[in-house]
């Protein structure tokens, strides 16, 4: 049996002010080449600067994946020669990546499973190339970003959970916030290694699949790797090793060049940088800036009692989810997340609407909630009064008494509405004690109407049948 042995390298672009080498400004989405310095453009005689920001990340990233910092790192430089490279060599960390032995844990069918992480290491990206109908050009705002390269162990054995892994490790990223981690706009890139082998049998040929555009075609490309080496493998014929990208169109991989010796990049330590030392205080220190954890909110939305599909819901959503910490502390959990992923996202989606043009605060949504909770509206009447404090926001208790929506719960009230509407349709006593249930769902209709949908309909159906029992 061919078992599938697979593992991902991902790339991914850091959001400091600077960029990691040189003073240009770390944004790349601004018209071509003017984020740019002499550095950047690898003018000679001009001297990297490392930027202590892109250091402080990747000690962040490496404690958030569990890995150990090395304490006493250098970078080197990697040798070789392509149009997007000026300096004809790349500043990375070959021999002392930052972060080492790490992992991520990720949950398929209840069960749970460490995909280790070999290294993380910090280097510098290459500028953009353009590819024209006659030639190439080349947009140097990228140059020199900084990036984080985390490196899996091959303990992947399909694309099910490649998609996991790279799922969980994007969301640890978001909630660092040091990337905004878009893999559809080029923040985040994966290459995939794929290989099969026999079980019980050493690993076979690896293959490299790049140009992957989203997390979705993650799994695509495996899948699609899987099967061309399965089909290979199956008529005597050999893997070879190389290197193929994936095409979206055609949802295939393509071979791009084979990898026939080594590349040989001729590392050395880069002179025109200091060594770095990473003491217990600097640790600490940017251990302390951390923000919570992905893993340590839903054990904490666990214990408020909310149910494990809204903690889902609102976890994966960063932006829901700093609102739900924002305004749970001081009204129910359970109800807030109720409307949040309910009512409140679906309305917000339905009109194209973001968490930051929403009007909803602390003071009218907990209003609205204890109102809610305390049966002072209907839940017909909370759909109506919710999309106004979204859209205009102001004062609950002013906007429900503008539009006349105080729910009735008071018995006596109630009990006087329930004799009225009785004695106006004395034939639904007969239609009661004959055992027809329209009795009672027509008389709460008159009710309701006669309340002008104010009355409490649970404690009118409560109230009503006691009446009509004693009669």
């Amino acid at each position: 049996m061919l078992v599938p042995t697979i593992g991902i390298e991902i790339h991914v672009e850091l959001k400091s002010r600077a960029k990691v080498f040189s003073k240009g400004k770390n944004e790349f989405s601004t018209h071509p080449n003017t984020n740019v310095t002499v550095l950047d453009l690898g003018y000679p005689g001009t001297l990297p600067q490392l930027n202590k920001e892109v250091v402080n990340m990747g000690i962040a990233a490496s404690l958030a994946f569990h890995a150990t910092i090395t304490r006493e790192m250098h970078f080197d430089r990697k040798n070789y020669f392509y149009p997007d490279l000026p300096k004809g060599y790349q500043i990375t960390q070959q021999k002392t990546p930052i972060g080492r032995n790490g992992y991520i844990e990720i949950e398929k069918n209840g069960i749970k499973k460490q995909i280790r992480i070999e290294r993380l290491h910090i280097e510098e990206d290459t500028c953009k190339s353009v590819h024209t109908g006659h030639a190439t050009l080349l947009n140097f705002n990228r140059a020199g970003v900084p990036l984080i390269e985390i490196v899996s162990e091959p303990d992947i054995e399909s694309a099910e959970e490649a998609i996991l892994y790279v799922e969980k490790l994007r969301e640890i990223l978001l909630y660092l916030g040091i990337s905004d981690v878009k893999i559809e706009e080029g923040s985040m890139r994966c290459d995939v290694n794929v290989s099969l082998h026999e079980e019980g049998q050493p690993l076979g040929t690896k293959v490299e699949i790049k140009n992957i555009g989203s997390i979705s075609n993650v799994g695509v490309a495996i899948n699609y790797e899987i099967k061309r080496q399965t089909e290979l493998l199956e008529n005597q014929q050999k893997v070879i090793e190389e290197t193929r990208r994936f095409d979206d169109k055609t949802m295939t991989t393509i071979a791009m060049r084979t990898k026939e010796t080594g590349n040989d990049y001729r590392y050395f330590p880069e002179p025109d940088l200091p060594y770095i030392h990473v003491d217990d205080d600097w640790m600490k220190e940017v251990e302390s800036k951390m923000p919570i954890m992905p893993e340590v909110l839903r054990k904490i939305y666990q214990d408020l009692g909310v149910n494990e599909k809204n903690i889902s819901a609102i976890v994966s959503n960063k932006k829901m989810c700093d609102f739900f910490e924002t305004m749970r502390k001081n009204m129910n959990p359970v109800i807030l997340s109720n409307l949040l992923t309910g009512d409140i996202i679906s309305f917000m989606n339905k009109n194209a609407l973001e968490f930051k043009d929403i009007k909803l605060d602390e003071t009218n949504l907990k209003s609205f909630i204890e109102a809610y909770e305390k049966n002072e509206i209907s839940s017909k009447q909370g759909k109506e009064i919710l999309p106004i404090l979204i859209t205009e926001g102001g004062d609950y208790e002013a906007l429900v008494k503008k539009l006349g929506m105080k729910q009735i719960s008071d018995t006596s009230s109630l009990l006087e509405l329930i004799s009225q509407v009785i004695d106006e349709n004395p034939e639904s006593i007969s239609d009661f004690k004959a055992g027809k249930d329209r009795a009672v769902k027509y008389l709460m209709g008159q009710i309701m109407k006669a309340s002008k949908g104010q009355a409490n309909p649970a404690l009118v159906n409560k109230l009503l049948i006691e009446v009509l029992e004693k009669l």
